[in-house]
C-alpha cells in the first residue's frame, strides 16, 4: 500500500471531488471480478471513486484497505459510502527519468522578425 502526504491526498481529494464513480461494490462483496475491474481502471484513470453498496462502515474499511494493498494503490479519501484510491501510472519513472536527460533548450535558437532581420 502507498503511502501519501497530507497535501498530496489534499490535492488528490480536489482533482476527484468532481469524479463519478467507475466501479461498485454490491452486497456480494469485494470479489475477484471486482477487483480486476479497479485494477483496469486505475490502469487507465490512475485516480478512481468506488461506490461500496453496504451499510457498515467497517466492511467498507476492509474492502478499502484490501483493495490497496492488493493493487499497491494508495487510499486517499473514505466518504460514506464512497472510496478514492490512486494509483501513480506504472511507466512513471521512465517518464521522470526520460524528462531529466532533455534539455528543452538544448541550441539557442535566434528568433526571426519580419523583414528577414534577426532579434
Amino acid at each position: 500500500m502507498l503511502n501519501l502526504s497530507s497535501n498530496e491526498r489534499r490535492a488528490l481529494r480536489a482533482r476527484a471531488h468532481s469524479l463519478h464513480p467507475v466501479v461498485s461494490i454490491s452486497q456480494n462483496g469485494l470479489s475477484e471480478s471486482v477487483v480486476k475491474e479497479i485494477n483496469a481502471s486505475l490502469a487507465s484513470h490512475e485516480l478512481i471513486k468506488i461506490r461500496v453498496y453496504h451499510d457498515d462502515r467497517e466492511v467498507r474499511e476492509h474492502f478499502l484497505a484490501t483493495i490497496c494493498e492488493q493493487l499497491d494503490a494508495a487510499p486517499v479519501q473514505h466518504i460514506g459510502k464512497l472510496l478514492v484510491i490512486w494509483r501513480p501510472p506504472a511507466d512513471k519513472p521512465a517518464q521522470a527519468a526520460e524528462a531529466a536527460h532533455q534539455t528543452p533548450w538544448s541550441a539557442p535558437q535566434q528568433a526571426q522578425l519580419p523583414g528577414g532581420s534577426e532579434r
